[in-house]
């Protein structure tokens, strides 16, 4: 809700995708377009498919399903790369640990694959990573900032 009320109030657009649950939660306030969704693949796809960065706050098998699947589309280049931020290293450094003490040392991923998300802390260097991969993307296509 936090990030939606943000761009809202500086006047960007603010998009809902929303999982339709036995136990619904009441609809944020702060989205100008609300879409609906039965299935949980369809809404992951339209994340990914329309994001410049995935923002990830502490949560529960949801977000860690989002998280997995962003991460292994951009891993297998079935997605392009885009900046991966998990929001508040206490919550998020235990994962970003076990992840390099076992599945790196496992040999189950590469160590480039730890270089696919970042953990951090401070909202203005989110939003500049955020900006310059936008950047760099809009260059890349050739569209103007």
């Amino acid at each position: 809700e936090a990030a939606n009320r943000g761009a809202m109030e500086m006047g960007g657009k603010s998009i809902g995708l929303n999982i339709d649950l036995p136990t619904e939660e009441p609809p944020n306030p702060y989205v100008n377009i609300r879409l609906n969704f039965r299935y949980f693949f369809i809404r992951k796809v339209m994340f990914t498919k329309y994001s410049v960065a995935h923002v990830i706050f502490p949560g529960g098998f949801g977000t860690l399903d989002e998280l997995f699947e962003v991460l292994t589309l951009v891993q297998t280049q079935k997605a392009r790369p885009f900046p991966i931020i998990l929001v508040e290293r206490d919550y998020w450094e235990g994962l970003a640990g076990w992840l390099y003490s076992r599945v790196l040392a496992a040999g189950n991923i590469l160590p480039r694959d730890m270089e696919l998300f970042r953990v951090m802390d401070d909202p203005e260097e989110i939003v500049d990573l955020i900006d310059e991969s936008s950047r760099g993307e809009r260059e890349a296509r050739g569209t103007p900032s």
